[in-house]
């Protein structure tokens, strides 16, 4: 039976940085006790403001522990998000451990910080039977070869001789069950990323989402057209990066042709819009809208451009 071992009061859970803490913190391990060398798993659920994004900060010094892996999931709700990170980790050490602590990455409007999340108990037990110490280590030695008396090599013989039946009836069935050679099927190359992004662009606009009121909607689907175009011009994962880290794999490549401080302004705008519930104008939508056409249109042209044949210097 799972067993809940540890739940973080809101009081233990402000973030540093002046941050807004979240509504609740609640951490369980489980299985409350596991063998030497068994993963167990640290699951921290926090419930939040949506305008607020946790992630888990990468462990350095895990002590008696080994890291495993982890998995992270959200779910948003109207006025609430719930962030639930499941941290697998195993114990080479026996007795009642606290699991390592952990510290989670906090992104709001308002700032970055982080969270530090404590440790809990759990019992490490060995993979030995209670009885090993009175028997000794001699239990598990290998049991030396017996001999194995075979009066007759016929019956060896007969399976021989069914086996390769079998083969030959089973080599003979795949030949007649072979495919037939069939003609190839074209298939046409896909098409260049600005031609897919700008037609993706204009079905969204023909949606005309912000005259029926779904600004959210509106602004999740263009930042995930911008986002995913910017990803795979510039090669990066831009789709699950936050905005700090967006900017920042921007900042560390050679964009030419990419306004960088429109671009700024328009995901900060989004992410008020998507998570703090901000409403913006027609006019904005608008105008954030023909900034998607524009960053597409400015940095291929400055792809073009670059690819071009240089002109050959004259002299006088």
């Amino acid at each position: 039976m799972v067993r809940l071992l540890s739940l973080v009061c809101l009081l233990a859970a402000e973030p540093d940085g002046g941050l807004t803490p979240p509504e609740q913190l609640r951490v369980r391990v489980t299985p409350a006790q596991v063998k030497l060398g068994e993963p167990v798993t640290i699951e921290v659920v926090i419930t939040h403001d949506p305008s607020q994004r946790y992630e888990l900060k990468t462990p350095s010094d895990l002590g008696d522990f080994d890291y495993v892996g982890q998995e992270r999931s959200r779910v948003d709700g109207a006025d609430q998000s719930t962030t639930t990170i499941q941290v697998k980790v195993a114990a080479f050490q026996l007795g009642t451990l606290d699991t390592p602590p952990l510290e989670l990455d906090v992104t709001s409007p308002d700032g970055n910080g982080t969270l530090a999340v404590p440790g809990s108990k759990v019992t490490i037990v060995s993979s030995l039977p209670p009885d090993a110490q009175t028997k000794g280590e001699n239990l598990y030695d290998v049991k030396p070869p017996e001999e194995v008396p075979i009066r007759s090599w016929r019956l060896l013989y007969v399976l021989g001789g069914v086996l390769a039946l079998l083969a030959a009836g089973y080599a003979i069935s795949r030949y007649l069950a072979r495919p037939k050679a069939i003609a190839p099927i074209y298939v046409p190359p896909p098409e260049p990323l600005h031609v897919r992004v700008t037609k993706a662009l204009d079905a969204l606009a023909a949606e005309n989402l912000p005259a029926k009121g779904e600004y959210k909607a509106f602004y999740f689907r263009l930042s995930e057209i911008t986002r995913g175009y910017l990803g795979e011009l510039y090669s990066f994962e831009a789709l699950e990066s936050t905005t700090p880290e967006l900017l920042n794999a921007l900042r560390s490549r050679t964009t030419p042709g990419l306004p960088m401080p429109d671009l700024t302004t328009f995901v900060e705008a989004s992410d008020f819009v998507r998570y703090a519930k901000q409403l913006p104008t027609l006019d904005e939508c608008k105008t954030h809208l023909e900034l998607a056409y524009r960053i597409v249109h400015s940095t291929q042209a400055a792809v073009v451009v670059d690819r071009s044949p240089r002109a050959e210097s004259r002299g006088p």
